[in-house]
């Protein structure tokens, strides 16, 4: 394949747009989420800010052609500041009828649907459900349909690299590509680039997907489709200047601990069995082993916990991490750590439950689970992640936390942050202050539950330091000696004493500032985690229109933030958004009295900003 058969052709001013939202759709085996990647990749390339959402289908290997079978990816990106993956689509790219069905509801009206009407043989509209083909149809008269016979056209781009049919038809999604490159002025240059790379060891297999790619772009260019697409132009955005990578939540979640450890001198060791979505977590760390990370895939989820703790004992800092089921699982092992004040790091990726639940959508819904989730009264903190790129410097935050106060942290972050992605100034490790661990080393007037005055911490001592032997285990311990107590007294005040220390915390942790708005006011739109973007949008928004409102977005779940209750009480009325029934709504209705209503949304999909900017519009106009 020659080089200029990616040289770009001038062409047709231009309609500029300021954003869009674009979703590739189809079967699992499609490769959606590769060809979402590359999007992301020239978006990125080509300066404009962005978010992502890729969407997995729960089922392994479901039937090709089913509605549970469907893979999506969706991409917002813009020449303004983008933090939401956005609303309605203004392009959805269909491989085929349950691509069609599954995602149509999200295209707003006059949106361009792309379908490739080469599958939709009457054999995949009924797996679909259809009883009727839509392409032929009016159902949809209220998008601009653009009919495009993808699969024939692959087939016929690639026939003189040799392949077989199925084998052709693999380049399907790059052809799709190559079309929407068009459409917003795209330079195929990285792509191509990526694809050599990616099949070094396949050139057929690499130039048949080139190929693939420049077909699609040409029929773009050729086919005189303007009319029915329209081809638009998305400037840079303004962003402030340094360097930039794409990261999705898992990656800033390991890339912060592993420099939280280093912040802190020590070594970790991540014990995790697979599980959706949190078995990220243990692919990116994996790949860390040059620098000190020890990973461990252990035969249960039980298993994990406890050697965590041991690698915690041991002297390194042992992290867990799992999802809802997981954690409920890894719950005794998180007592323990409890009781034997030794630090360690708990990352809850959440998804839909309960029980085996929608593996692969999102939900907020382990919030009461860590919060309140263990036998007896046994407090840890719980912090959030808000954005993919905040995972970085939360990790580094529970590290801190979990080595200066000697307790297990639990961080909540969920399967929309996790699998999404936008851009991430890389920060200057410079400005990050030590936090170095010191290991209890002078045996003189030692005991094992002595504690810091102000932390209430107690010493961390690697087993074999000489002279330093003491007992530890589940079994209560005497305050003052560490041997096991069975006084009534004792266990009153060592119950007392753990629950002040993570009390304590929150002397340790910023006051609870407004993100957007002022303090005191008619209405403040409070959440935690990945509502922050849809929140964020739609706070501004109506706030651009006069409205009286503010956004109060939480890190710190437990303890709360000192200020909270006195800033929740200077609003008229307070909004609680979540992705649950309302469990951020009665943490706060307990610890604050406020009364706070609740925007509750479970059906596995993130809020969209009209749904906020409603319930916003309901509670000021009314």
């Amino acid at each position: 394949m020659s080089e200029a058969a990616v040289i770009e052709q001038p062409e047709e001013p231009r309609q500029e747009i300021e954003s869009a939202v674009v979703r590739f759709a189809g079967d699992s085996g499609d490769g959606m989420q590769l060809t979402g990647s590359q999007f992301t990749m020239t978006a990125a390339i080509s300066g404009n800010d962005l978010a992502t959402f890729p969407d997995f289908p729960a089922e392994i290997r479901a039937p090709a052609g089913t509605t549970f079978g469907v893979s999506a990816f969706q991409i917002n990106f813009g020449a303004r500041k983008i933090v939401t993956s956005g609303d309605q689509l203004d392009v959805l790219v269909v491989m085929n009828p349950a691509a069609l069905i599954t995602n149509l509801e999200d295209v707003k009206p006059g949106g361009i649907v792309i379908a490739d009407s080469g599958a939709f043989t009457d054999r995949n509209l009924a797996k679909a459900g259809y009883a009727e083909n839509p392409l032929d149809n009016d159902s949809l008269d209220g998008y601009r349909l653009v009919k495009i016979d993808m699969s024939r056209l692959t087939v016929e781009a690639v026939k003189e690299f040799g392949l077989s049919n199925k084998e052709a038809l693999r380049s399907k999604n790059m052809w799709a590509l190559g079309l929407v490159y068009w459409m917003y002025g795209r330079k195929r240059e990285a792509s191509v680039n990526w694809l050599k790379t990616k099949f070094a060891k396949n050139p057929d297999i690499a130039d048949a997907n080139i190929a693939a790619l420049n077909a699609g772009h040409a029929f773009g260019e050729t086919a005189e489709m303007p009319a029915e697409l329209g081809t638009y132009e998305v400037e840079q955005a303004t962003i402030a200047p340094g360097v930039y990578r794409t990261i999705t939540g898992a990656e800033s979640v390991s890339l912060g601990l592993l420099a939280g450890s280093q912040l802190a001198g020590l070594n970790i060791a991540f014990c995790s069995y697979p599980i959706t979505p949190a078995s990220a977590l243990l692919h990116q760390l994996a790949r860390m082993k040059d620098f000190g990370v020890v990973t461990f895939q252990a035969e249960d989820e039980i298993a994990a916990a406890a050697a965590a703790l041991g690698a915690s004992y041991a002297g390194s800092l042992g992290i867990t991490s799992s999802s809802g089921p997981g954690i409920a699982l890894k719950m005794e092992a998180i007592g323990l750590a409890i009781g034997t004040e030794l630090p360690m790091v708990i990352i809850n990726s959440q998804r839909a439950g309960p029980s085996t639940g929608l593996p692969t959508k999102t939900e907020q819904s382990d919030l009461y689970q860590a919060v309140f989730g263990r036998n007896a009264d046994a407090p840890l903190p719980v912090i959030s992640v808000s954005t993919p790129s905040d995972g970085y410097d939360v990790a580094i935050e529970a590290i801190r936390i979990a080595t200066k106060y000697m307790t297990p942290v639990m961080v909540l972050t969920d399967g929309y942050i996790t699998n999404a992605s936008e851009p991430w100034l890389i920060p200057d490790p410079s400005t990050y202050e030590r936090f170095d661990v010191k290991f209890r080393t002078d045996p003189e007037n030692f005991q094992p539950f002595m504690r810091d005055d102000t932390t209430l911490a107690r010493p961390w001592v690697k087993p074999g330091t000489p002279e330093m032997m003491h007992r530890i285990g589940g079994i209560e311990r005497s305050y003052d000696t560490g041997h096991i107590s069975y006084d009534p007294a004792n266990h009153q005040k060592m119950t007392d004493v753990r629950a002040a220390k993570i009390n304590g915390i929150a002397n340790d942790i910023p006051e609870q500032d407004v993100a957007v708005g002022a303090a005191g006011g008619k209405l403040a739109v409070v959440g935690w985690g990945s509502t922050y973007g849809p929140i964020n949008r739609a706070v501004s928004n109506l706030r651009e229109e006069g409205m009286d409102v503010s956004q109060i977005h939480l890190r710190y779940i437990w303890p709360l933030p000192r200020n909270l209750g006195d800033l929740l009480h200077s609003y008229d009325q307070v909004l609680v958004a979540e992705m649950n029934t309302g469990q951020l709504r009665t943490l706060l209705r307990s610890e604050y009295l406020v009364p706070a209503e609740g925007l509750n949304k479970v059906n596995g999909k993130p809020f969209l900003i009209a749904e906020i900017e409603d319930a916003i519009r309901a509670r000021l106009e009314n």
